[in-house]
C-alpha cells in the first residue's frame, strides 16, 4: 500500500493529483504547517529525515521529492495515460519540463516570496524600510525577476502552441509543472499571461485533480 503524506498548500498536492489520474490504491497522513513559521511539523522528520513534504511510503521505504516521486508513479503504475512518452520531441519535452519545473522555474518564484517577506519584516523600525526596499530591489531587478519573467514568457509561448507539456495528453511533465503555474496565477504573476492562466483552468476543471482537492483538504493556490 502506497501512502502519500501530505502537507497543506505544498507540493503534495500535485501528487495527489497523480495518484487520482493512476487510480491506484493509497491512504493520506495529513500534515499542518506551522501557523507563526509556516513550516512542516517535525512530525514529519519521522518519515523522512528531511521534514519535508512529499513523502510517499512505498513498499521498498519512503522516497522524497516530487519529481522522484513522479518518476516512481509513472514506471510502476501508468499503464494507458500518464505514460513516458517513448520516442520523439514529446519524451524530449517530457525530460525537459520534468525538470525545468523545480531546477529553473520554482528558485526564483521562491526567492521572490522570501524576498518580499523580507521586505515585511524590515519595515520596522521606520528608518529601515527604505534601506531594505533598496536592498530587496537591487536583488529582484538584478537576477531573479529578469529570470523568473523570461522563463514565464518560455512557459506562455510554449503553451500558447500546446495543449499539454509533453504530447497530445497530460503526463508527469504536467504534474510537475502544475505547482509553479498555478501558484503564479493565484499570486496575480500571472494576469498578463492568457495561455499559462488557460493551461490552469484545463488542470483545474479534471475530474481526478476535483477529487485530489477533495482529498487533500485546504489547498491555497486553486
Amino acid at each position: 500500500m502506497l501512502t502519500l503524506h501530505h502537507l497543506n498548500n505544498s507540493r503534495s498536492q500535485r501528487i495527489l493529483w497523480l495518484l487520482e489520474e493512476l487510480g491506484v490504491d493509497y491512504e493520506i497522513e495529513h500534515y499542518q504547517r506551522d501557523s507563526k513559521t509556516n513550516l512542516a511539523p517535525d512530525s514529519l522528520r519521522g518519515v523522512h529525515p528531511l521534514g519535508r513534504s512529499p513523502v510517499l511510503s512505498t513498499p521498498d521505504g519512503a522516497i522524497a521529492e516530487s519529481g522522484a516521486i513522479v518518476e516512481y508513479l509513472v514506471h510502476t503504475h501508468a499503464k494507458e495515460h500518464f505514460v513516458m512518452p517513448t520516442a520523439g520531441e514529446d519524451r524530449q519535452q517530457y525530460w525537459f519540463w520534468l525538470h525545468f519545473a523545480e531546477g529553473s522555474l520554482m528558485p526564483p518564484l521562491v526567492a521572490n516570496l522570501v524576498l518580499e517577506k523580507a521586505r515585511e519584516k524590515g519595515s520596522k523600525p521606520f528608518f529601515i524600510k527604505p534601506i531594505t526596499n533598496k536592498l530587496i530591489d537591487g536583488i529582484l531587478n538584478a537576477y531573479y525577476g529578469p529570470n523568473l519573467a523570461q522563463s514565464l514568457r518560455y512557459v506562455e509561448s510554449y503553451l500558447s502552441r500546446n495543449t499539454w507539456f509533453a504530447g497530445e495528453a497530460p503526463t508527469g511533465a504536467d504534474i510537475q509543472m502544475i505547482f509553479p503555474l498555478e501558484s503564479l496565477v493565484a499570486s496575480g504573476r500571472a494576469r498578463d499571461f492568457s495561455a499559462i492562466q488557460g493551461y490552469v483552468k484545463r488542470v483545474h476543471a479534471r475530474p481526478a485533480y476535483q477529487r485530489a482537492l477533495e482529498k487533500g483538504g485546504e489547498y491555497a493556490y486553486a
